[in-house]
């Protein structure tokens, strides 16, 4: 069978599906709708100030539509945030003090908080330096929570859990915001003070609740990824408990000016325009991933999630076992790229990352994963992680042709 043929028929068997993942948009467009509504946006919403950033109307109601959305009481949505491994020390180090813990509960965290955390590198101020502890709950062989471990895990200087809800590089199940409440829950009956914390990168929209819906104190993410809508230029949210909002936004500015200050340079229309959006192009992303899980599960590779499986995030893992595969694949996905099509992958450094990676992403908005993109560290088992596509059907024209590369 020819990749056209696949994908056609891997097409024919995800129309229900697709059709599944269409109410589920309608859900959460509903959601941001009713959040509109409430706050009353209109566009004098859509103008900025200069300066300070002090008064700023449409950043103050797009705070209070976030909250709104996500379950939260509070949020901080900031061009000023430039990822969301920023967003996430913010938060970190706005609640963490010296002598504090932090465990980690979902294995190792992404490579790029190693830095953050004090696991690698030293001498830029990470949270060791500073006399925070770390600790890690391992994951069960077969890469789930240990649930079991986690019953005793928290202990009294235990100030804040870290719940990493994607799989980032490593070949487990991301979490369900169903897990991340049974996570909650037995963090709070050991200690009801520490803060349950949600990196929830990737995560936004999958679902119909999100974390801070169901109990998470504070979570953090990047607006170049799910709730900026493919259109947000820059920047990331923090969303949770009042307080602890506040205390992250003095770590992302100053103590006394925290979430008072910073201008959104007239980025106030895409903000509030990127978050409408962002529904259905998550939804387009979902179909994506299960349409690259179905064509690549046939032809004998292992994927992570499996074709059909409900998704968790917007992550699509394929294991191809060596690195020239890997390359080419990656390689395909640039070719078929709206932006920097002529351009060709190689495996290099990235700052943050400590192996080289290989990234494909002709995006519009510079590492946008919301857009089509593909990318992966070199070293075994060689995996690639395919993020985002703002229409299914662009996804199934750049694997048509990855195929081609890789099938020969």
């Amino acid at each position: 069978m020819n990749p056209s043929q696949l994908i056609a028929t891997a097409t024919e068997k995800l129309a229900p599906t697709f059709a599944q993942v269409d109410q589920q948009i309608k859900h959460n467009l509903h959601k941001v709708l009713k959040a509109f509504q409430e706050y009353k946006v209109g566009v004098h919403h859509f103008s900025s100030v200069s300066g300070y950033g002090h008064d700023d109307l449409g950043r103050e109601v797009l705070d209070q539509v976030f909250a709104r959305v996500v379950g939260a009481s509070s949020s901080a949505v900031r061009v000023q945030i430039v990822s969301g491994t920023h967003a996430i020390a913010s938060c970190l180090y706005g609640v963490l003090r010296p002598a504090d813990e932090m465990l980690a509960v979902a294995g190792h965290p992404y490579d790029t908080l190693e830095e953050v955390i004090g696991i690698r590198g030293e001498g830029q101020g990470s949270l060791k330096e500073l006399g925070i502890k770390y600790r890690e709950l391992d994951l069960t062989p077969s890469g789930e929570i240990d649930w079991e471990g986690l019953q005793t895990a928290v202990k009294p200087e235990t100030k804040l859990v870290l719940i990493q809800r994607s799989c980032g590089y490593s070949w487990r199940k991301s979490l369900s915001v169903a897990d991340i409440e049974r996570i909650v829950t037995i963090v709070k009956a050991q200690n009801p003070d520490t803060v349950c914390f949600v990196d929830n990168c990737y995560g936004e929209f999958i679902e119909t609740l999100e974390p801070t819906a169901v109990g998470v104190d504070l979570m953090a993410g990047s607006l170049i990824k799910n709730p900026g809508g493919t259109i947000v230029t820059a920047g990331g949210y923090i969303a949770g408990r009042e307080d602890l909002v506040e205390k992250a936004c003095c770590r992302l500015t100053a103590p006394g000016i925290g979430s008072s200050g910073g201008a959104t340079f007239d980025q106030n229309r895409l903000l509030f325009q990127g978050l409408f959006l962002a529904p259905q192009m998550v939804g387009e992303a979902i179909k994506s991933t299960h349409l690259i899980a179905m064509v690549f599960s046939e032809l004998g590779y292992e994927v992570n999630p499996l074709p059909f499986t409900p998704r968790r995030d917007i992550i699509q893992a394929i294991k191809f076992g060596n690195p020239e595969a890997l390359i080419a694949f990656c390689r395909a996905i640039q070719k078929y790229s709206p932006v920097g099509s002529y351009l060709d992958p190689v495996p290099a450094p990235m700052p943050g990352y400590e192996s080289n990676l290989i990234m494909a992403g002709g995006t519009f908005i510079d590492g946008s994963t919301s857009e089509l993109s593909a990318d992966g560290p070199l070293r075994e088992p060689y995996i690639a992680f395919c993020q985002g596509g703002t229409h299914w059907t662009h996804s199934a024209i750049a694997l048509e042709y990855a195929l081609g590369e890789i099938m020969g």
